[in-house]
């Protein structure tokens, strides 16, 4: 589905993830001429690869509570998801012909528990809108007239002059699949404000013993508790030969990185048996050993994994022989973090351009007709959906953006099929 194209799009969209395939619907819907430009042989790689988690879509809680995961770029966020809520973006999928369901803690998914079917389907929408795409074209920057360079696939340099642009070409994390944050030089040099591209929901180092390293790494730590400057987060992690990573420490990781900037460590706290008390955990651990060793006590009075046990071991090599202080040590397991995991290994990136530098269609104030949409915006979110949903939302609103800056109306304009407008 790749094409050159014959003549300069009325719209250029460079990127071609979920915020610049969903512009493109909106945009095709409306009867512009699109082309969306990918420096990589396919589009959509990032999405193929959340996939394999199941492709967590949005999610399923209250709007408030929902909106507040966005933390310090709520406010400017707000009003994009309000025009495309978790609903709208489950009503979008499920007219692909892909069904969701809302999973045990709440994350929507498709039915089919993958991406691949999802993005056919998607594909073969904007194909029929008349979607144009140029593959293996790498974005340059902007020549002396503003035209928009590429570099095509033959090494041979392509200029275009569209009349309007879309920048959606995501963060800086997992670069192999194509978003490798070169677009930062490209805008600065035009004078436009980039907050420094950072990890968001990674992992972070640990100098773990090697007994720890050799023999627990790749386990999982289940139904756990993870505490930071008052802040908890249950779910899992898993031991990594360097650290430790997983949904639970995701959801803390900008306060965790936040903290080891200022300060080169943070210490977390695990809770290994948030289910129970201090005061049921001091009653089992106050049995009779009957000549047990202790990690066979542990094990049995409190159903610590072998793993949670040599946690404990490496807080505390001595284990404390008082039932107080050992029930204290398992709902509060310090480990000092000193590090993140790199840019490159992250799931997603903070940092981008700065919603001051746009205007309220996300448009750049400084280059009129060029709109920024998705991951390259300055906000993050913790994994659960937040991220797809954000990249949905800001993606239609620059389409819009464009249609409002062509003076295209677009009340009418929706993402149901039957709906779509056309202009003259």
């Amino acid at each position: 589905m790749s094409l050159k194209p014959s003549s300069p799009p009325e719209v250029a969209i460079v990127g071609g993830g979920p915020a610049g395939l969903i512009a493109a619907e909106v945009l095709g819907r409306a009867g512009l001429t699109v082309t969306v430009y990918d420096r990589m042989p396919s589009v959509g790689r990032k999405l193929l690869m959340a996939g394999r988690g199941g492709l967590n879509l949005t999610h399923s809680e209250e709007f408030e509570r929902f909106v507040a995961r966005y933390a310090e770029a709520q406010p400017q966020l707000r009003p994009f998801i309000e025009a495309f809520r978790p609903e709208d973006l489950r009503a979008w999928c499920e007219g692909l012909g892909q069904e969701t369901f809302v999973g045990s803690s709440g994350r929507v998914f498709p039915k089919s528990f993958k991406a691949s079917p999802l993005l056919r389907a998607w594909l073969a929408r904007l194909e029929t809108l008349g979607t144009r795409f140029a593959l293996r074209h790498r974005w340059q920057g902007w020549d002396e007239d503003g035209g928009l360079i590429f570099t095509d696939p033959a090494g041979q340099s392509v200029r275009i002059k569209p009349a309007a642009t879309i920048l959606a070409l995501g963060g800086a994390s997992w670069p192999r699949l194509g978003s490798d944050g070169s677009w930062v030089a490209l805008l600065s040099r035009r004078g436009i404000a980039v907050s420094p591209l950072r990890p968001a929901n990674m992992g972070f180092t640990h100098a773990w013993s090697e007994i720890m390293r050799s023999r627990f790494e790749g386990e999982p730590l289940k139904r756990i508790a993870l505490t930071f400057e008052g802040r908890t987060a249950k779910g899992e992690a898993i031991v990594t030969a360097d650290g430790i990573e997983g949904g639970a420490v995701y959801a803390l990781s900008a306060v965790l990185r936040d903290a080891i900037e200022r300060s080169g460590h943070a210490t977390l706290h695990l809770d290994l048996r948030p289910d129970l008390s201090g005061e049921a955990l001091v009653k089992r651990l106050s049995a009779p050993r009957k000549g047990q060793s202790a990690s066979t006590f542990l094990r049995k009075s409190t159903g610590l994994s072998p793993v949670g046990i040599a946690l404990l071991r490496e807080a505390s090599p001595t284990l404390p022989a008082e039932p107080d202080a050992l029930a204290r040590l398992i709902k509060a397991v310090p480990l000092t973090l000193t590090g993140m995991k790199s840019l490159d290994r992250a799931i997603s990136s903070a940092g981008g351009v700065p919603f001051a530098e746009l205007d309220d269609h996300l448009m750049l104030k400084r280059m009129p007709g060029v709109f920024v949409a998705g991951e390259m915006l300055d906000w993050e979110a913790p994994t659960g959906g937040y991220l797809l949903q954000a990249a949905f939302a800001t993606g239609l609103a620059a389409a819009r953006g464009v249609l409002a800056f062509r003076q295209i109306p677009d009340d009418a304009l929706t993402l149901n099929p039957s709906s779509a407008t056309r202009h003259s």
